[in-house]
Formats: structure tokens, sequence, C-alpha cells
């Protein structure tokens, strides 16, 4: 890997718009701050895909959605037409939350079910949230197996709403998943040295609201357009 000085931190970023008064003039210039500094993706609610999709539909840039968020307790069913209806409005990238009280009661093959209908029905690229600062380390090492047998592209640590992602949970999924998959670190990541320090960790990508914020940092240049 290239020293951390070599690092372009910006194609690692899906710039995450996921507060939950988050308006249409938010969403717009999210879109317009991930073609600007070049992020891989802009994470948005459900509600939000159309709109994102309409802003960067002559970009490169991916448009993502999250489902099941932030419990991942709701139906099967709900959380596949959920994931139905994002791809239709556009969604490439879902970010889907498992069921973690099925995980904590081994109701594995629900969980497999559950995951490789929206991997199948969808065919986009599927992020599995293990909310990992919920699990132990044996919860955490099933839940990322199943998840990568029933198809998902990426492990994701956590929706940010129970504990960010940690440079050991990131080097656990790495051992987990011998590069089989993509590893994803979410929730907390606020400067360029935790952000380095995750993809030095084995993280391919980092998902944050701060992105710009951390770019700035990096470069030392408080002038650098917001």
């Amino acid at each position: 890997m290239n020293s951390s000085a070599d690092i372009d931190l910006a194609p690692y970023i899906d710039h995450s718009l996921l507060m939950p008064t988050a308006t249409l003039e938010h969403v717009d210039h999210w879109c317009a701050e991930a073609q600007r500094y070049g992020f891989a993706s802009v994470c948005v609610y459900p509600t939000h895909v159309k709109r994102a999709v309409e802003n960067l539909h002559d970009s490169r840039i991916a448009v993502g959605t999250v489902i099941g968020f932030p419990t991942g307790a709701d139906t099967p069913a709900s959380k596949l037409f959920a994931a139905q209806e994002a791809t239709e409005n556009g969604a490439v990238e879902l970010d889907v939350v498992i069921n973690l009280g099925w995980v904590k009661s081994g109701q594995l093959e629900q969980v497999h079910r559950e995951m490789a209908q929206i991997v199948e029905t969808t065919g986009q690229t599927v992020k599995a949230i293990l909310e990992m600062a919920l699990l132990d380390e044996a919860e955490k090492r099933i839940a990322a197996d199943v998840c990568m047998d029933a198809g998902v592209s990426f492990l994701k640590t956590s929706t940010g709403w129970h504990g960010g992602a940690t440079v050991e949970d990131i080097q656990l999924l790495k051992d987990i998943s011998r590069r089989r998959v993509g590893i994803k670190a979410s929730g907390g990541i606020r400067t360029p040295d935790q952000a380095l320090a995750l993809i030095e960790a084995g993280a391919t990508r980092l998902g944050t609201s701060r992105g710009p914020d951390i770019l700035r940092q990096r470069s030392n240049d408080p002038k650098m357009p917001d």
C-alpha cells in the first residue's frame, strides 16, 4: 500500500446525508460537494433518492441509500420492498441494516434469507450494516460470514447511532473477509488521521458526513471550497 501521504481520500468517501431533518436543499448541496471533491457516492434516505439521481445523472458518482435504518428490525417484506423501490428510483448502492435480534438469538437462516433476497432481487451493490458495537466477537464473525454467503458486496461497521468505526473492527473484518468483499467504515469519522488509519487497517470505503471538512483539514487550507 502507498504511504499515508499518497492516499487520495476522496474516492473512498460515501458522502452521507442521514440527518432526519435533511431537506431537498441539503440533498442538492451534498450532491454538489460530491461532484466538487470526487467522492465515491452520496448516501441519502430513500425519500431523497430521486432528487440525488437527478443531481448526479451525468456524473460517475453513485447514489446510495439505507434500508432498515437504523435498527434493522423491519420485516423482511418491508425491507425488500424498500430496496426494490430505491432501485427503481435509481439507487445503485443499498446499505442494509441486518436484523441484530436474529443474530443474537441464532436465527441465522433468517438473516441469510433476508439479505440474499435483497441481493438477488435488486442486483445492486449491497452493504450489510453489522452494527458491530452491539455484537460480541463471535457474533461479528458469524454475522459477517452469513452476509458474505448471502452475496453482499460490502461489510459495513455501523450506522453511527451506537458508536463508530474502530481500527480493531476493520482489522477483524479484513481477517474474516480475506478481500472477498469490500469493507466500509462508518460512524464518527471526523479527521484525516482517523480516515487514514481505517484505510490502512483495511477499509475500502468510508461513510461520513464530514468529507469536505476532512479534506480541508488534510490540505490545511481553510479556503478550500465548501
